[in-house]
């Protein structure tokens, strides 16, 4: 195996286009994991660390540029006031020492149904940048996930950067497991309010094929939300909200849970953080 460590986005790109086959590594915490356990043995390692192109953050009418091997440590200090949806999911991954290490990028590249930040990107509309020798492109995150653990890079392209609203408006994030820390989630959600918009953006984790959003239950609480007035919100508003959200789940029953109770628990999980959110927005 061969281990390759540029040290600029144009030397790692070229290395990229010349080894195709070459598997990015940034904080390896899932691929370190595959090679130990024999699940992968690539032709090549493409070391990022000393990439500085791809490290740190930035802030340009209205969007954040956040970096693809930026850790989760420094998005919870660094950007919890900015994209607080993201930083909240950023302290349920693994443990310290992963979330030192672990990335956006890196969690974007695997692509699980499970991996923590992608209802986030999703309920923000946020958008993945990549680049190629053939030059950078965005994808919108709704379109990046094409499948159980793959994603829309096109050969020799590498994830650069994701693209946030900075200040979007009240954010939530909560995830079920099987215990309280260092877990695979059994499904999580995330939700964001634009009251400037007046919309609504939901995303659902490990409880379908891929990542993915719930327009029905977006649309439903633009409309009933009382954006003019706020105040507690009814009974009926939030189980219905709750309901679509489990209604557009396609789960599967496995070792960490059932179908019947991710969906269960994605409707409990949708109320909740509708009312949190709601409650936020209510008493600014």
């Amino acid at each position: 195996m061969e281990f390759l460590r540029p040290e600029s986005l144009g030397e790692a790109l070229a290395e990229l286009a010349r080894m195709p086959a070459a598997v990015p590594l940034a904080g390896g915490t899932d691929v370190l994991v595959e090679l130990n356990f024999d699940q992968r043995r690539p032709a090549a390692l493409l070391d990022l660390t000393r990439v500085p192109e791809l490290a740190g953050w930035s802030i340009s009418d209205g969007r954040v540029r956040l970096g693809a091997t930026m850790p989760y440590a420094r998005i919870i200090t660094e950007l919890g006031a900015r994209v607080p949806g993201l930083a909240i999911a950023a302290r349920t991954v693994g443990s310290p020492q992963i979330r030192n290490r672990g990335t956006v990028g890196g969690n974007l590249g695997a692509a699980s149904p499970a991996g923590d930040v992608h209802p986030v990107l999703l309920a923000l509309d946020g958008a993945v940048e990549v680049a190629s020798v053939r030059g950078t492109r965005v994808i919108p995150a709704e379109e990046f996930y094409v499948g159980v653990k793959r994603n829309a890079l096109e050969p020799g392209e590498l994830i650069t950067a994701v693209h946030l609203p900075a200040d979007a408006g009240p954010q939530q994030f909560s995830k079920v497991g099987t215990r309280n820390a260092m877990v695979i989630a059994v499904c999580s959600f995330a939700l964001v309010l634009r009251p400037d918009q007046r919309r609504v953006g939901t995303g659902i984790g490990s409880a379908a094929p891929t990542p993915r959003r719930v327009r029905a239950a977006e649309e439903f609480a633009a409309g009933e939300l009382p954006w003019d007035r706020p105040a507690p919100l009814g009974d009926a508003l939030v189980r219905r909200f709750g309901e679509l959200v489990a209604a557009a789940a396609a789960p599967i029953d496995d070792v960490r849970g059932s179908a019947g109770y991710r969906r269960h628990a994605l409707s409990v999980l949708a109320r909740r953080t509708l009312t949190w959110a709601w409650r936020e927005f209510s008493c600014a």
